[in-house]
Order: C-alpha cells, then structure tokens, then sequence
C-alpha cells in the first residue's frame, strides 16, 4: 500500500490539484466553509482552545482558520540568550551535521544544501560543517512560522519545484524531496552567522508567504528568483526571536541551515520524531 501511495503521488498532477484546492481554501464559501472547518476539526483532532478564536463560524476562510492564531501567551518564548527556540509547532524529521554538503533526509536518502538553496553556490558555502534541523507540520499544527534567534533578512530565494507531500512516508522513500519541492528561502544574519529558513511546499500548499512579501507563491514559477534586502539602515528588517516571519496555508516544512559552531547542542530531548512547541528551547548557542 506505500508503494502505491508514492505511485500516485508521481502520477498525480499536484500543481493543479494543488491550486484547485487553494481557490476552494481562500473562497468565501458561507455554511460549505464552516462545515469543511468542523469536518477538519473532528478528523485530524485540532485543539481549538488554544486558537484566538475556537468557533468555526468565526473564519470567513478556510486559510484563515488554518492560519489561526493562537491565543496570547500560549507560547511563551524562552528569553535565555544563549538559547535558540523552536521556530513551529510541529515534530522533528531529522537534525545533525551537514557533512561534505550533505544532509540527511531518511534512512538512505541525502540531499545536498546548494540543491536545497537554490543553486546558490555563495550560499551554500556559508553553511558548510554547520548544522541542519527539519521540522515536519502535520494538519493539525499551528501552521505560523517564527524566528528562532534575532536575525536581520538579507536575501530571499524563491525556487520551483514538485509539489510531494513532506509526510515521513514520502520522507523515507522520494529521493531528495526537499530540494526537489518548491521552496521559498530566506537567510538572516544573526549574531551566530547567517541562517537559512527554508519553508517547503507540498501537495495542496496553497501559499506560502512571509511577513515582508506577502503571498511568494503561487503563482508557481519556472525559474529560480532571487531577492536582496540591506542589512543596515532605516530600511533594513530585523526580526527578534519568536517574532512571526511566514506561514503556510496549509501544511509542510521548515529545513534550517545554521553556520559552523553557531550550536553547541541541541536542547534536551530534540531528537527525531520528537514533538515541537514554538518558542521552547530548540538548541544552546555556542559561546
């Protein structure tokens, strides 16, 4: 039965389904919106307490429900300077070294960092012998993507793609998944070095967007786009640690790339498969 679940994923036009599913996600839809809501509720186990607003009938949307925001202080961010914070709800897919440009995606699978940046050889060459993590977002997740430490945007990629899912099925058995999606990279500079948030598509993303450039995408590109921004001055954009920089309407993934010694290690019990609660301690800085 996975065999056949990967099949038809390679068989599947899942740019067009994609986007078919993102119309219905961004209409206005009345009674069929809120009865979608409270169907999606019920199957994937949403904890609505914790959204800002738990009546269904409050979402105009279906992206504005999956986009909801949480309810003010849910999830305290851990102020210690020496400590890098989760950056999404979610579970941990694989984390550890990038070795000889390479980072490891499932049991026999690897990809490179310059493939996942884009072809950007200038930027792949910032992070080599640093350190990977990639944070899977199931359905049910808070679906908002924050800053793990302080950074100042200096560059933003966007990079075409597949549209596979990113669950662990697909994880373990399409090569190179993650460099092969559609992707939208954005690298800050940090007082650590630089670091890559790096937001994945997936079949039936709708958008993926960031809080400095709105939607990026769709519309679906064919060629790699790539965006400057300055790092000093009144128009430089600097977010602190737990601010919001994106998020995904509907779910997917989060890869981040830190810098050589940027991490002395990684926090207590973050290992693979282990759950994530934005704003908790992900890793310990390197003094």
């Amino acid at each position: 039965m996975d065999k056949v679940k990967i099949a038809l994923q390679y068989l599947m036009p899942k740019h067009l389904v994609s986007r078919i599913v993102g119309k219905f996600a961004a209409a206005e839809a009345g009674f069929v919106t809120t009865a979608f809501i409270k169907w999606f509720i019920k199957q994937y186990g949403i904890n609505m307490s914790e959204a800002l607003h738990s009546n269904p009938e409050a979402y105009k949307t279906f992206n504005d429900f999956f986009t909801r925001e949480l309810k003010p202080g849910l999830r305290p961010i851990d102020q210690g300077k020496d400590i890098m914070v989760h950056p999404v709800d979610g579970a941990v897919s694989q984390l550890g070294p990038i070795e000889d440009g390479r980072i490891f995606q499932a049991k026999g699978h690897h990809y490179s960092a310059l493939a996942l940046l884009g072809g950007q050889a200038d930027d792949a060459a910032r992070f080599e012998e640093g350190d990977f993590a990639t944070i899977y977002l199931a359905p049910k997740d808070y679906h908002r993507i924050h800053m793990p430490i302080k950074g100042t945007l200096s560059k933003m990629t966007y990079v075409p793609g597949e549209l596979f899912s990113v669950n662990p099925l697909t994880a373990r058995n399409v090569p190179g998944l993650f460099a092969r999606n559609e992707r939208v990279v954005a690298i800050f500079e940090t007082e650590k070095g630089p670091l890559a948030m790096v937001l994945v598509g997936a079949t039936i993303v709708a958008s993926i967007e960031t809080v400095w450039a709105g939607t990026v995408t769709p519309p679906t590109g064919k060629k790699v786009f790539t965006w400057d921004y300055p790092t000093e001055g009144p128009e430089a954009l600097t977010l602190e640690k737990g601010a919001e920089m994106g998020r995904f309407k509907l779910g997917s993934t989060v890869v981040m790339l830190f810098a050589k010694d940027a991490i002395d290690d990684f926090a207590e019990g973050v290992k693979p498969e282990a759950v994530t609660r934005m704003g908790q301690p992900f890793a310990k800085l390197e003094d």
